[in-house]
């Protein structure tokens, strides 16, 4: 393969990611190229890049999902390469295909490993076929419940039916007994139609109390691929993962090479390109199941980074330019511990309800092996239209127990004003005891939190002194002195401060 150096490159994203692949960009020279959509114009990633294109109204659909305008917008500023980040076109082979066609680089896998691995069936079939375990099911669609019902009857309940073409948590529905199978076939077929445009679903056992393991892997297209280890992924609410870490501390030496190496077989099985996950279900026994591929960077990437003290945005591009992959596996090594903390926009008390508004205060904690990826600055306003992540607080220390330690410092220093924010869920999570031990399943939100016990209700006085309390920050902070009667009957802002802290502790 010819090398081809990028003199620049069009990040096909928006929020955290596309600041993040911006920033391992002009560390290797290579000039960055925005698009944004009409309420992102003061986004951070736009503000970041050397250029920006205007490409549609808010909706995804009229903007970041419109291939020819991603397209247009590299050809017009003379971008070599596009990155995709993740979600959005990202796993799209149509794109992969039409960025090629436009003579750009696709920085990424080609539409050929997308379509294996992209369909759970025609990814189940290549992993049978490659030798790396599967969980018993169908590699076949299902659209007649009385035929689900059967195959259910063979492997035993529970039975889990997904969406060929899912993602996200959407399109799948645990079915435990046969007389549930026609509504939750329907109901899933439905909503794969809906979110996916392919309503084909299929039917696997359900593994009961699994953990959720990831293997990140980097493929030169030419057979050729290594594994940078593996992450755990148990924290997870509606399917979808908020706090991940690396190392998993539920592997054994002999099975995380066990997994690793599966791991890798199958990104070499399908000559895989650039960086990605191969994920894994974790079953109680300590047996192993292949769950997916995702042919892109994952959301938590930024805590193999930290451990193995890699830069996969750096190989991404590097592959991309024909150079091939600048790490050998010898030279992966762990070294200490990462957690990552996504921090959303929702409110956990209400189901973890997504929320908007103006972020009014930011306050980064500082000190070794902390890093933010960040989609927000002071000022900003968060749009309702896209995913509620808001950035990613990353932490390292050299042991699992310091690292759940330094996070709890810095999870308590980081302010966040402005949307409601999961921050008071991570801090909760952290004090869990199944947490702490490392005991903890994908069942974790489901069976030990209690949204309705979460933050304790506000009587009238409480709820009078947090709003004296925003009013006096917000007019600190703005140089004004603040109006009303309300500051002077609540007392100075460190009693304010201490009587929250007190009803938070309660």
């Amino acid at each position: 393969m010819s090398v081809r150096k990028f003199k620049k490159v069009l990040v096909a994203n928006r929020g955290e990611i596309a600041v993040r692949i911006m920033q391992g960009l002009k560390e290797m020279g290579i000039g960055t190229v925005a698009v944004y959509s009409e309420v992102d114009r003061t986004a951070l990633h736009v503000l970041s890049a050397d250029e920006a294109v205007f490409i549609g109204p808010a909706p995804a659909s009229e903007s970041y999902l419109v291939i020819e305008k991603i397209i247009s917008a590299a050809i017009e500023t003379g971008a070599d390469a596009i990155h995709p980040g993740y979600g959005f076109l990202s796993e799209n082979g149509l794109f992969a295909e039409e960025v090629e066609k436009a003579g750009l680089v696709f920085i990424g896998p080609t539409s050929e490993s997308m379509a294996v691995m992209g369909d759970k069936l025609s990814s189940r079939r290549k992993m049978r076929a490659s030798g790396v375990p599967v969980v018993p099911g169908t590699d076949e669609a299902v659209t007649d419940p009385e035929e689900a019902i059967r195959i259910a009857d063979s492997i035993g309940y529970p039975v889990l039916l997904k969406a060929t073409a899912g993602g996200g948590g959407k399109g799948m529905r645990v079915v435990n007994e046969s007389s549930e199978m026609a509504s939750a076939l329907r109901q899933t077929m439905g909503e794969a139609g809906a979110s996916f445009g392919n309503d084909a679903c299929f039917v696997e056992k359900f593994i009961t109390n699994p953990k959720h393991i990831e293997v990140q892997v980097l493929g030169d297209g030419q057979g050729k691929a290594i594994h940078v280890f593996e992450r755990e992924c148990s924290v997870q609410r509606r399917h979808q993962k908020v706090i991940e870490e690396c190392p998993s501390p539920s592997l054994s030496n002999k099975l995380r090479q066990e997994i690793c190496d599966a791991a890798v077989k199958t990104a070499e099985s399908i000559n895989y390109r650039g960086a990605g996950t191969v994920e894994f279900i974790l079953a109680p026994d300590g047996g192993f199941y292949f769950l997916e591929m995702n042919t892109r960077l994952q959301v938590e990437h930024p805590v193999t980074e930290m451990v193995t003290g890699t830069d996969l945005v750096r190989a991404m591009v590097l592959i991309a330019q024909g150079e091939g992959l600048c790490y050998q596996q010898e030279e992966i090594s762990l070294r200490g511990w990462s957690m990552e903390f996504r921090l959303y926009a929702e409110d956990a008390s209400k189901n973890f309800s997504p929320s908007i508004g103006k972020i009014l205060a930011l306050t980064v904690p500082q000190g070794l092996g902390v890093r933010l990826d960040s989609g927000i600055y002071e000022g900003f306003d968060v749009p309702i239209h896209y995913d509620p992540m808001l950035a990613k607080l990353i932490v390292w220390a050299e042991t699992r127990d310091m690292c759940i330690a330094r996070s709890k410092r810095v999870l308590e220093e980081m302010v966040l004003h402005g949307p409601v924010h999961n921050l008071p869920f991570h801090r909760w999570a952290l004090n869990q005891e199944s947490f702490a031990d490392g005991t903890y399943t994908t069942n974790f939100v489901d069976e030990c939190f209690d949204p309705h016990n979460f933050m304790p209700e506000l009587d009238e006085g409480q709820a009078e002194a947090v709003i004296a309390a925003v009013s006096l920050f917000e007019a600190t902070r703005r140089g004004t002195r603040p109006q009303g009667s309300q500051i002077k009957e609540c007392g100075s802002a460190w009693a304010l401060s201490a009587r929250m802290s007190m009803t938070h502790n309660k």
